[in-house]
């Protein structure tokens, strides 16, 4: 494991310590820094400005959320709590990796290459997507435009559906989220959704009173925070992807599908689900991910880190342990561009922080780069090449 990786992988553990008001143990038992530099370090995060700014993010959680709620969840993982753990791990990020830094071992910059950037057409993504409705008209929703129409209304960054018309037949739309783009979409029955770029959304415009309400990712990623069956006539809320359904008793998940992937990655953040594969059913616990394989129908699932899943929707990717080539796949899709690798060997190389999604792309590969992940990079056009 690269030094880098392990300083990203500290910064999240103490961190997470003093939000908990635990004492930093696992920086006493590092081995990247020597005595001086804990010292040093330790003086930072006890430092009465520094202690301030933590009670200033800990007053934010209880405004955002129920702090006792919080706290009874630190022993098992919840998504509210992991945000604001790696909201806190990236400034302490800053302050680890600027002190290996001046100790002149981190950055190596003696024989380094200058990127080669022609007419860089790179854009960080937007709110953007595409409206299909039942008639097939299309409308285009985008950030400054506003729409609105008899059971939904949109301000070009979100879509919201009234609950007032309880149909004898369901009338679908189809909602688009390009390449470079994400958007977010309140069904007429609550059930929140975030969409990620290149993604397809089907979904009647309203529900029937008492009848299971279905929804269809076509492809491509989503978050949902389900509205439960007590609040909509014991009615219960399934997702259909492929070959897979996703059952749902009032719950938070995400849905990775994508058209170029053979495998189907379900992450539970809260609540209970239950997968149903072509007759195999498997239920998931929080924090576990079921991996269905499209072509040979093997279903695997492991634990993960519910955060480094779902953190697309906070504003931020978040990478442990990642390969740089599917790092790639990532970013292509939320800055719209084509990924070539010069050299293979670097494809493997993992990668271990956390970038902004409103970072530009320059910026993104600059910290690949110093973080000695690739030697270098060109940008021509909507084509970036590293190696």
């Amino acid at each position: 494991m690269s030094v880098f990786n392990k300083v990203i992988i500290l910064s999240k553990k103490l961190a997470s310590s003093l939000l908990k008001d635990e004492k930093p143990t696992d920086l006493e038992a590092s081995d990247i820094f020597n005595d001086a530099d804990k010292a040093y370090i330790l003086n930072n995060l006890t430092d009465e400005t520094l202690i301030k700014e933590r009670l200033n993010l800990g007053n934010q959680i209880k405004k955002k959320e129920d702090w006792k709620k919080v706290k009874s969840n630190i022993t098992k993982p919840s998504v509210r709590f992991l945000y604001w753990k790696y909201t806190a791990a990236a400034a302490v990020i800053g302050l680890l990796a600027s002190t290996y830094f001046f100790r002149g071992t981190l950055f190596n910059n003696s024989t380094e290459c200058m990127p080669v950037i022609v007419n860089n057409n790179i854009k960080i993504g937007t709110d953007k997507a595409t409206l299909t409705l039942e008639d097939g008209s299309v409308l285009t929703l985008e950030k400054g435009n506003n729409y609105e129409a008899s059971n939904f209304k949109s301000n070009g960054e979100k879509i919201v559906y009234n609950s007032k018309d309880n149909p004898n037949k369901l009338a679908y739309n189809y909602i688009t989220i390009p390449r470079g783009g994400q958007f977010f979409v309140e069904l007429s029955d609550g059930t929140q959704v975030w969409l990620n770029s290149e993604t397809q959304l089907k979904y009647p415009v309203s529900f029937i009173k008492g009848e299971t309400r279905n929804v269809e990712l076509v492809y491509g990623e989503a978050y949902f925070d389900v509205s439960p069956s007590t609040k909509n006539s014991g009615s219960t809320f399934n997702v259909i992807n492929q070959k897979q359904v996703v059952k749902v008793l009032g719950t938070e998940f995400n849905i990775k599908a994508y058209k170029d992937e053979t495998n189907i990655y379900t992450t539970l953040a809260e609540g209970k689900v239950e997968l149903d594969f072509n007759g195999i059913n498997q239920k998931l616990s929080p924090t576990q991910q079921s991996n269905f394989n499209l072509k040979t129908n093997a279903l695997l699932v492991v634990n993960v880190d519910v955060f480094n899943e779902v953190s697309w929707r906070q504003g931020v990717f978040s990478f442990e342990n990642k390969p740089l080539k599917d790092i790639m796949k990532v970013l292509s899709r939320w800055y719209n561009m084509d990924v070539v690798f010069n050299n293979e060997e670097i494809e493997n190389e993992a990668f271990t922080g956390i970038l902004g999604k409103d970072q530009n792309i320059e910026d993104i590969l600059a910290t690949i780069k110093n973080f000695g992940i690739i030697k270098n990079y060109h940008i021509k056009n909507k084509t970036i090449t590293l190696k």
